[in-house]
Formats: C-alpha cells, sequence, structure tokens
C-alpha cells in the first residue's frame, strides 16, 4: 500500500487484535513520516557504531571528547520539571506491556513504572499492537482486565508512567518502508505519541520515556530532534517530551 507517497508493507499474515484502532491510517502516516525524516540519520548512527567498535577491536582507547570539555568543567543544572506527578521517583519498577503486568506494577505502590517494550518485551506482532493499546488505557484510566480466576483494575493512586521504547539499533520487522525494515524505535515511539501527546498536554503533563542503549551524544541527539518534531507535529509546547536517558554502554559513559 501507499501511505504519504511512500510504499509500505505489514509483514504480518495475522492481524493483532486491536490494530485497526492502534494503526489507524493516520497513525500509520505519522510512523511513516518518522521514518522519512529520521530513518537515514539512524541508519547512517549504526553505521558510525560499527565504524567505532572496529577501531575500539583494533587498539584504539575510548576518551571524552574534545567538543564536550567545556559541558564537563561547566556548572550546570537541569531545568526545573514543572509536571506534578514526575516530582518523585524514589521508587521505580519496570515491567512488559502485558496488561495484567501493567495493571499490578501500576497499583503497586512505586512512584513510576516503566513499561518496556526493550528487553522485557518480546516483539511479536500482537505484543507490539496490544501494548500500545494497553498504554492508551492506562493513561486514561480505563485499563482493566476480567479473568476466570479475578477481576483488574486500576487503583486510586498509579505509578506515573513511563514508556522504554526499543534502542536504536533493533528493527521493526513488521513494517518495511520504501524496502526497508522499519525502526523498533520510531514504531514504539510513534504510536505512543500519536495516541497520547495531545491528551498528556491537555492534562498539563508530560509523556515520559527512557532512552535505551544510547552510545553517543548524536545518537541522543537524533532523539531530541525527533522529540521536536513530534511535539511541533502536534501543536503542544517544546519540552512536553521529557526523555531520561539510561547509561548503559561503557561508551556512553565518555559522551
Amino acid at each position: 500500500m501507499e501511505v504519504a507517497n511512500h510504499a509500505v508493507a505489514l509483514c504480518t499474515d495475522t492481524p493483532a487484535p486491536g490494530q485497526d484502532a492502534v494503526l489507524d491510517p493516520e497513525a500509520l502516516a505519522f510512523v511513516v513520516d518518522l521514518h522519512a525524516r529520521f530513518g537515514a540519520r539512524r541508519t547512517d548512527l549504526l553505521a558510525a557504531r560499527a565504524d567505532r567498535q572496529a577501531r575500539l577491536d583494533a587498539g584504539e582507547v575510548p576518551g571524552f571528547r574534545p567538543d564536550t570539555a567545556d559541558i564537563r568543567s561547566g556548572t550546570w543544572t537541569v531545568r526545573p520539571l514543572a509536571y506534578p506527578d514526575f516530582q518523585d521517583r524514589r521508587v521505580e519498577i519496570t515491567g512488559p506491556v502485558d496488561r495484567k503486568m501493567m495493571i499490578n506494577a501500576l497499583n503497586s505502590g512505586a512512584k513510576t513504572f516503566m513499561a518496556d517494550f526493550e528487553d522485557s518485551n518480546s516483539p511479536t506482532w500482537a505484543n507490539l499492537i496490544e501494548g500500545q493499546q494497553n498504554l492508551k488505557d492506562a493513561l486514561r484510566g480505563t485499563i482493566g482486565l476480567v479473568t476466570e480466576a479475578k477481576t483488574y483494575s486500576l487503583g486510586d493512586d498509579p505509578a506515573t508512567l513511563i514508556v522504554r521504547p526499543r534502542g536504536w539499533h533493533l528493527p521493526e520487522r513488521h513494517l518495511e518502508i520504501d524496502g526497508t525494515v522499519g525502526s523498533g524505535s520510531l514504531f514504539d515511539f510513534g504510536l505512543y505519541a500519536f495516541h497520547n501527546l495531545g491528551l498528556r498536554a491537555d492534562q498539563g503533563l508530560g509523556l515520559y520515556l527512557y532512552l535505551p542503549k544510547l552510545e553517543s551524544a548524536e545518537e541522543a541527539r537524533l532523539w531530541a530532534d525527533v522529540f521536536t518534531h513530534t511535539e511541533d507535529h502536534f501543536g503542544v509546547p517544546r519540552g512536553t517530551i521529557r526523555a531520561t536517558v539510561l547509561i548503559e554502554t561503557i561508551l556512553a559513559a565518555f559522551e
């Protein structure tokens, strides 16, 4: 099929439950737009990772960047965070985007819950689509589940929701755009922002993310540019999207 002048293919034989609502034409068009704008930069950055690894394998020693010396030596602070639901992060828990586990995590008494599309989630098509619906329901306070054994519903004081999309290195093999396999990062983030950014802005709150597996300042800059474009696209104030960067690699520690 053609979406915004791009050839798009969904590479799955079995539609996921709720797929038509989560991946409606406008949502798919936004995800395709993100790939068209930022996909080439992602590819270049992954190539830069491989080049850097080759240099390290050949004996290069990691070091701090000369172009960021003023940041390391300067006196600076992070801008205060105005959102009331994101002030206290003393206890954070994490888990997959499974519906029952999300409800239990949000009701756990922790201050924040990181719903994870990355390490703790198997990226089957059903898990990805149902996970997005679960996030949408959680932010609207309507998430629930009825089983033979128990009825699950959201409590009165749920944890603040943070979402971790997949890292830049992970593909979304169920989506091809112009013959190229999609990005797990842009797919996860794009659908989450499309369905929920406007709601959060209307509530005077932010859309909170954890960013995994970054290895360079340029990779962080790419995320920042994705966020800015998304905020402008949906007409919400800059800074509505807030991110915590996980330092999970030794190379990122030098950045």
